[in-house]
């Protein structure tokens, strides 16, 4: 920062390259620390280095210059792949680093790219690997968006009084072609999205018969009801179509990343577990009711003012666990369709 409190224009004078994050929500919140850059650095070129399946999500980020493919599986070491990738990242010349994720492996590329600042939390045997280590306050920095934003940030420099939130940009061209493959009419009737899985574990999913209650409620209103989720997900899709009728349309495993990314966006109201989903949901500024059980709504809320988030934080909640262990789920079970049928109605322009 300049002596004057504004921006310094030239802090980033080479392209900086970010280490993304492994899930969908997680890639969606560092949008924010995207556009906070961009905010005070205009000039910055932002690349971003993620696995393959995020490119559909960081090509409808205007802040990112190029998406990077890591060239490794999920939790895969690859030294190799990830140290020939460093040596060809260096002829981009990058002047800094931020490295989202605090794992070993993901500081690795950066620093055989031999890129002069690299900045991430400590993190697992880190040291050497990182030249600009930060130390995690979690009481300061409870929530995810807030952690990644903060390594956007000068060392001990306080958060901006209000946080960018992720906002994906779709074109029409997109929603077009992807309705027009899976045979969607989004403009002959209001459509309700319900996205029902939770890759995490069955203690963030919500029961398929409140979802199916709920649909079935909207489509006796004349709304559409389209289902997402991904291949894993069909099981959960399928049962809530089989209570619900052919009316309810199942896309689960039937749309690409970014297809499913456009048809989101024409959505009146979304209805979500807490997953890559809903901050999908949330970032395309949808009407949304974000559904939380065993993890907490404090950590990784959906970036979004007109979001709903539904949680009736029991003794026993969060527990962060991917089955419940006590065996009843009653974070879910509890919260009964007719409190998300009461959340979507409160919105005038929802109904």
């Amino acid at each position: 920062m300049l002596p004057s409190g504004r921006p310094c224009m030239k802090i980033f004078p080479k392209p900086l390259l970010v280490v993304g994050p492994s899930w969908v929500g997680d890639m969606v919140m560092a949008q924010s620390l995207f556009r906070i850059l961009k905010q005070r650095h205009p000039g910055a070129e932002i690349d971003v280095l993620a696995p393959a399946w995020s490119e559909p999500l960081l090509a409808r980020m205007p802040e990112v210059r190029a998406a990077l493919t890591l060239p490794t599986r999920h939790g895969q070491l690859g030294l190799r792949p990830r140290y020939r990738l460093g040596r060809e990242l260096r002829q981009r010349e990058y002047g800094h680093a931020i490295v989202l994720p605090n794992s070993f492996k993901s500081a690795l590329v950066p620093f055989w790219a031999r890129i002069p600042r690299r900045t991430g939390y400590l993190g697992e045997m880190r040291w050497g690997l990182l030249n600009d280590v930060r130390r995690l306050d979690t009481a300061r920095l409870p929530m995810t968006v807030q952690r990644f934003i903060a390594l956007g940030l000068d060392r001990g420099e306080g958060l901006p009084v209000s946080l960018p939130e992720p906002k994906l940009a779709v074109s029409g061209s997109g929603i077009s072609a992807a309705a027009g493959r899976l045979g969607l009419d989004p403009a002959a009737r209001p459509v309700m999205a319900l996205c029902p899985g939770a890759e995490y574990g069955p203690a963030k999913r919500w029961p398929e018969e409140y979802f199916a209650e709920v649909a079935r409620d909207r489509i006796a209103r004349g709304w559409q009801v389209w289902l997402f989720g991904s291949e894993k997900d069909r099981s959960v899709t399928s049962r809530i179509r089989t209570l619900c009728g052919p009316e309810c349309i199942d896309l689960a495993g039937r749309t690409a990343l970014g297809e499913a990314v456009d048809l989101l966006s024409v959505a009146k109201v979304v209805v979500s577990n807490d997953s890559g989903l809903m901050h999908v949901a949330a970032s395309l500024g949808r009407r949304l009711i974000a559904i939380f059980g065993s993890s907490d709504p404090g950590f990784t809320p959906p970036l979004n003012a007109r979001a709903t988030i539904l949680s009736l934080g029991l003794n026993c909640s969060p527990c962060f666990r991917r089955t419940c262990p006590l065996g009843h789920t009653n974070c879910l079970r509890e919260l009964s369709p007719s409190r998300v049928l009461e959340a979507i109605d409160a919105e005038p322009s929802a109904r």
